[in-house]
C-alpha cells in the first residue's frame, strides 16, 4: 500500500518506520480509495497518521501555483489534543520536504493552523485572508465558523478527520458536531471524505452510522477498519492495608490546646496507606500518570504526594502536579511539557488526560478508585506504553471494599477488552433548536423542506417526524408567550405560505455567543493580576472564600487578592498551606453491561468460595489481577455479607434487607448490581407509587449498588410486594414522576440554555448559577402550561433515554415478576456490610440536601403531550422488548385455544362469548372442554 504514495512520502515513511501498523495498512487502502472510513484501534497504533498521511500526500503533490485554501479539517474533542496533533504534524511534513529535496521533486509545504476558543481575533483574521491547508479545530469552533463569514474558507474542504470520535458519539456534543458536519456539506463544493478515529468500541456499526450520517434516506457507506487487537496490559489491583473493614471506623485522639485537652473524633482512612505506595511507584518508574475520578481528589493526592516527598527528603519542591479541566489551558500545557521533559516525575489527572494526548515516555498509570467503566479504564491505562506494540502497565488502588468488588470485575474485562456498548443520541431537540437558529441566520429565505432534508441527513435526527420538527420551528418563531418570559420572543420568521424561514435581527449574534452544548456551571475564572488565567473555581467555593485566604489549584498554593463579579485575582503563595478546592459535577453511573458482570462475578465467587476459599483466592489473583491482600479483603467482605443476610445480590438475585436505624426508623435496602441508570428510575417510581397508593412520603437514595428507602415513623412495616412496579405501567409512572424531581429542573435549565432560551446577557461575563436557576424556574413555570413545549419534551426524553436505562429496568421488573430473577427478603438486626456502603452514600447525599436550590427542587406537575413524547422517544426500544414467539403464545392464550384457558362449563362458555364476541359452533368447540350443544 505504501507504493501508492508519492516518492517523497514513500521515502520518508520507509525511512521512519519498519512497516505500517495493522491500522495503517488497512486504513491507507480505504482512505486512498476515497471511502468514508472509521479506523478503530487502541492507543499507540498509529491511526492518526493513517488518516493524515493520505491527505498530506494529496497536498504535497498538487500544483505549487495553486492558491492556498483549506482542504483538510481535523476536529478534536480536546483543545490539548488539537495542540498536540499540530505539533506532531511537523515531523512528517518536514521529513517529507527533506525527502522531496533529496529526490529533486516539486514540493509545496502544507500550511497548518489551529483555531479554537483560545485563538486571538488577529489570528482568526489572518486565517480568513490566508486559509491554511490543514485546519485543526474543535466542534465548537467549527460551529462558529459555519455561523460566520469564516464559512467561505471551508468551501474546498475535501477531507474531514474526527479524532476520538467515540468520546463524543453518545453525547449531545456529538449530536451538535453531527449537525455541523451536515451544515458543512451545504458549504463545500463537493461532499468531503469523512475519517473517524476511535479507540476500541462496540458496536462499531453504530459509531460508523454516527460518522457517516444519511444520504437519500439510507446510511452513507462507511468502511470499518477494525484494528482493535487487544493491547497487552500488565494490571495489578493493589490494597495497601490488612483489613479494609477497619476503614471508616471512629477513633478518638487527644488534642491539647490553650484550654483543656479535648478528644477529637476522626475516622480511619485508606489515604495514609495509598499515598506512600504511590510515591514508591513513582520512584520506581520513569514517568507516571495517576488518574482520579474527581478534581478535588486529584488536588488532594497531588498535595499529599508532594508533602510526603518533601518530608522524606525525596524531592525539593514539586514532585507531581495536578492536571484537570479547571486549570487554564496554558497551565495544563506547561505541566504536560514538564512531564515530557522529565522535570516532573508524575501528574495526578482526571479525564483531562484520558484521550489520545501523546505524553511521551509514560511507563506507568495508576488509577485510584474504579474507573467506573471498562472503556474508561482501558483508555486511561493505555496512556502507559504509548508506542506501537508497547504493553501498558497499570496499578489500581480501590478506596473501599465495595469499590474493590467493582475493580475486580473491571480489571478482568479490561484484559478481555469486553467494553460497554455505545449508542448515539436520538432527537435531542435543544441541540436542534440551536443549530436551526444558526443555520437560518446564514441562509436567508431557507425552504423548510431544505432544512428538514439537511437535519435528517444527520444520524441523530434521521427519523425525526415533521410534527416534532415543526414544533421546534414553532418555538423559535414565537408561538409561546414572550410577554410572560422575554426570551421566548421569536428568533426566526416562518412564512407558512411560502414555506420559508428567515432570521430575525440579532439571531446570528445570539447563536454565536451562546453556542455549544457544555453546561454553564457559573464558574469563576482565576487570574493573576496581569490577566494570566490560572484556572476556575466553583461558585459555591468562591462565596465561602475571602481575600487573604489561600487555596490549592494545580498542586500550587495561591493567595486571594480580590474577588469581583466574575473573577478571582490571585498571587502565588508557595510553601503556604491552603484549603482544597471543590467542584460540583455529574458522576456517571455504572453501565448495565458492567452491572450484569458484577452480578455474575458475585455469583461465581460465592459458588467457588463455598467449595474452597483457596480456589476462590487463586481465581481472584490469577484471573482478576488482585494482589494477595486485595483477594483476602474481597473474600472477607463477601463472606461477611453472606453471614449477615444469607445471600448475595447478583445477576439473578435481588436482596431486600430491612433493619432499624439508630433512631428506630425502618430502612429498606434493595441490593442490586445493575447500576444507577436502573436504580434511579426505580427509586423515583417507588416514591411516586408509594405516595399515590399508600399516601406514604418516602425518602429514597440510589447508587450503583442499590436503593435505600427511609420509611416515616408512623409506618411499621412495608409489604415487599409494594416495592414491585408493574413493568407495563413503568413508563406512565415515570412520565408523571420525573418532572417533579430536582433532576428534571436541573436538566431543564441546561436544555433551555442550549436551545438559546436562557442567553447570557454579556458573553464575556459569567452568569451566576443562582441567577440561571431562578430564571430557568421562571421559564419552567410558563412552559408547564403547554404540553407540546419542545424543551419540556426534550428534558423528559433526556431523563428517560439518556440518563436512565428504562428498557433495562422494565426488563428486570419483568424478570422479577416471572421469577426469572428471584427476590430474597431478610430482616437484619443492623445494617449488613453492603448496606453500610449504601448508607454512606445516603449520608453524603442528605448532609447538604437543604442546600439544594429551591429553583431546582420546585417543579410543577406537567401535562406533557404523550403523542409527541412517544414520537420523540421512538418505539424501537418497545419493539425490542417484544418477542414474536411470546406474542404468538399470548394471542393463543387470549383466544382461549390452549390447555388451561378453554371453557370448562356453561358459565365459562358465556364468559368466553362476552369477552371474544360472536363465534361459530366450531370456534366455540375449539375453545371448550364441554359439549357445545349441551352448553
Amino acid at each position: 500500500m505504501i507504493g501508492e504514495f508519492s516518492p517523497a512520502v514513500r521515502e520518508w515513511f520507509t525511512a521512519s518506520f519498519p512497516e505500517p501498523t495493522p491500522a495503517q495498512s488497512a486504513g491507507f487502502a480505504r482512505v486512498v480509495a476515497g471511502e468514508h472510513t472509521l479506523i478503530s484501534a487502541p492507543t499507540g497504533s498509529g491511526k492518526t497518521l493513517a488518516a493524515f498521511l493520505v491527505a498530506i500526500d494529496r497536498l504535497v503533490t498538487r500544483d505549487p501555483l495553486e492558491n492556498s485554501t483549506t482542504r483538510v479539517l481535523y476536529i478534536s474533542p480536546l483543545r490539548a489534543l488539537a495542540f498536540d496533533v499540530e505539533k506532531n504534524l511537523r515531523a512528517p511534513i518536514v521529513g517529507i520536504s527533506h525527502a522531496a529535496e533529496r529526490l529533486g521533486t516539486a514540493f509545496r509545504e502544507p500550511l497548518v493552523a489551529m483555531r479554537t476558543g483560545d485563538t486571538s481575533a488577529r489570528d482568526r483574521q489572518r486565517m480568513l485572508r490566508n486559509p491554511p491547508d490543514i485546519l485543526i479545530t474543535t466542534p465548537e469552533s467549527l460551529y462558529l465558523m459555519l455561523t460566520s463569514s469564516a464559512r467561505s474558507t471551508l468551501a474546498h474542504v475535501d477531507t474531514v478527520i474526527i479524532d476520538e470520535i467515540h468520546a463524543m458519539a453518545a453525547t449531545k456534543r456529538g449530536a451538535h458536531l453531527a449537525l455541523s458536519l451536515e451544515r458543512l456539506e451545504e458549504v463545500t463544493l463537493s461532499s468531503p471524505q469523512r475519517i473517524g478515529l476511535s479507540a476500541t468500541q462496540r458496536p462499531l456499526e453504530e459509531v460508523a452510522r454516527f460518522l457517516g450520517g444519511m444520504r437519500d434516506g439510507a446510511p452513507r457507506p462507511v468502511a470499518i477498519v477494525d484494528a482493535g487487537a487487544r493491547k497487552a496490559m500488565h494490571l495489578e489491583v493493589v490494597v495497601p492495608v490488612e483489613d479494609m473493614g477497619e476503614l471508616g471506623k471512629v477513633t478518638h485522639e487527644l488534642r491539647s490546646g490553650p484550654a483543656t485537652a479535648a478528644a477529637v473524633e476522626r475516622r480511619t482512612s485508606i489515604w495514609p496507606s495509598i499515598t506512600p505506595r504511590i510515591l514508591d511507584l513513582i520512584q520506581q518508574h520513569r514517568s507516571t500518570i495517576i488518574f482520579c475520578n474527581a478534581r478535588r481528589a486529584a488536588e488532594r493526592l497531588a498535595a499529599q504526594l508532594n508533602e510526603l516527598a518533601t518530608d522524606l527528603g525525596i524531592a525539593e519542591g514539586e514532585l507531581v502536579k495536578a492536571h484537570h479541566g479547571s486549570l487554564a489551558r496554558e497551565q495544563r500545557i506547561i505541566i504536560e511539557d514538564r512531564l515530557k521533559r522529565g522535570d516532573l516525575r508524575a501528574i495526578v489527572a482526571t479525564s483531562s488526560l484520558e484521550l489520545g494526548i501523546d505524553m511521551g515516555a509514560v511507563d506507568l498509570v495508576v488509577q485510584v478508585e474504579s474507573p467506573g467503566a471498562v472503556s474508561r479504564g482501558m483508555q486511561r491505562i493505555g496512556r502507559a506504553g504509548h508506542a506501537v506494540g508497547e504493553p501498558s502497565t497499570g496499578k489500581v488502588f480501590p478506596k473501599h471494599r465495595h469499590d474493590l468488588l467493582e475493580v475486580a470485575v473491571v480489571a478482568r474485562r479490561m484484559l478481555d477488552a469486553d467494553i460497554e456498548s455505545t449508542r448515539y443520541l436520538r432527537n435531542p431537540l435543544d441541540v436542534l433548536a440551536q443549530h436551526v437558529v444558526a443555520h437560518v441566520a446564514m441562509h436567508p429565505d431557507l425552504k423548510v423542506e431544505s432544512l428538514a432534508a439537511m437535519v435528517r441527513r444527520c444520524a441523530n435526527f434521521a427519523e425525526i417526524s415533521d410534527e416534532v420538527l415543526h414544533n421546534v420551528l414553532d418555538l423559535l418563531a414565537g408561538r409561546y408567550p414572550s410577554e410572560e418570559f422575554r426570551d421566548l420572543r421569536p428568533r426566526i420568521v416562518w412564512d407558512r405560505i411560502a414555506g420559508t424561514l428567515r432570521a430575525r435581527d440579532g439571531a446570528q449574534r445570539l447563536a454565536v455567543t451562546n453556542g455549544g452544548t457544555i453546561p454553564d456551571r457559573g464558574l469563576f475564572g482565576v487570574f493573576l493580576p496581569d490577566g494570566t488565567r490560572v484556572g476556575e473555581l466553583d461558585e459555591e467555593m468562591v462565596y465561602e472564600t475571602r481575600p487573604g485566604e489561600t487555596f490549592i489549584l494545580g498542586a500550587s498554593t495561591w493567595r486571594i487578592e480580590d474577588v469581583s463579579f466574575d473573577r478571582v485575582i490571585v498571587n502565588p503563595a508557595p510553601g503556604e498551606p491552603g484549603k482544597m478546592p471543590f467542584w460540583h459535577g455529574d458522576r456517571l453511573g455504572r453501565p448495565l453491561e458492567l452491572g450484569r458482570a458484577v452480578g455474575a462475578f458475585l455469583r461465581e465467587l460465592r459458588e467457588t468460595s463455598s467449595t474452597s476459599s483457596d480456589a476462590a483466592e487463586t481465581m481472584l489473583v490469577e484471573r482478576h489481577c488482585l494482589d494477595a491482600l486485595a483477594a483476602k479483603n474481597l473474600l472477607a467482605y463477601v463472606n461477611e455479607q453472606v453471614e449477615s443476610t444469607g445471600s448475595l445480590p447478583d445477576d439473578r438475585t435481588v436482596v431486600i434487607e430491612r433493619f432499624r436505624d439508630e433512631i428506630g426508623d425502618w430502612r429498606i435496602c434493595i441490593h442490586s448490581p445493575f447500576g444507577t441508570p436502573v436504580h434511579a428510575p426505580w427509586a423515583i417510581a417507588l416514591e411516586r407509587r408509594l405516595l399515590d397508593r399508600l399516601g406514604i412520603p418516602v425518602e429514597t437514595m440510589w447508587g450503583d449498588d442499590g436503593i435505600v428507602l427511609r420509611l416515616p415513623e408512623a409506618i411499621d412495616r412495608l409489604p415487599i410486594d409494594e416495592l414491585m412496579i408493574d413493568p407495563d405501567e413503568l413508563t406512565e409512572v415515570l412520565v408523571n414522576a420525573v418532572p417533579q424531581t430536582s433532576l428534571f429542573a436541573a436538566r431543564f435549565r441546561e436544555c433551555a440554555a442550549r436551545a438559546l432560551l436562557l442567553p447570557r446577557r454579556r458573553p464575556d461575563q459569567r452568569t451566576p448559577l443562582w441567577q440561571q436557576r431562578q430564571k430557568a424556574a421562571d421559564l419552567l413555570a410558563v412552559a408547564a402550561k403547554y404540553p407540546t413545549f419542545p424543551i419540556l419534551l426534550e428534558t423528559s426524553r433526556e431523563c428517560l433515554q439518556d440518563v436512565f436505562d428504562v428498557p433495562a429496568l422494565r426488563d428486570i421488573l419483568t424478570q422479577l415478576r416471572s421469577r426469572a430473577i428471584r427476590m430474597v427478603s431478610v430482616d437484619t438486626p443492623k445494617a449488613s456490610p453492603f448496606a453500610q456502603s449504601l448508607l454512606f452514600n445516603w449520608i453524603a447525599a442528605y448532609m447538604y440536601e437543604g442546600d439544594a436550590p429551591l429553583a431546582e427542587r420546585r417543579a410543577a406537575a406537567l401535562a406533557l403531550d404523550r403523542d409527541l413524547l412517544d414520537d420523540l422517544l421512538g418505539s424501537e426500544e418497545l419493539r425490542e422488548l417484544l418477542d414474536a414467539e411470546v406474542l404468538a403464545e399470548v394471542e393463543l392464550e387470549l383466544q382461549c385455544v390452549v390447555e388451561g384457558r378453554r371453557a370448562r362449563n356453561t358459565d365459562e362458555v358465556h364468559d368466553l362469548l362476552r369477552r371474544i364476541g360472536d363465534l361459530t359452533g366450531d370456534e366455540v368447540s375449539l375453545r371448550s372442554e364441554v359439549d357445545v350443544a349441551v352448553a
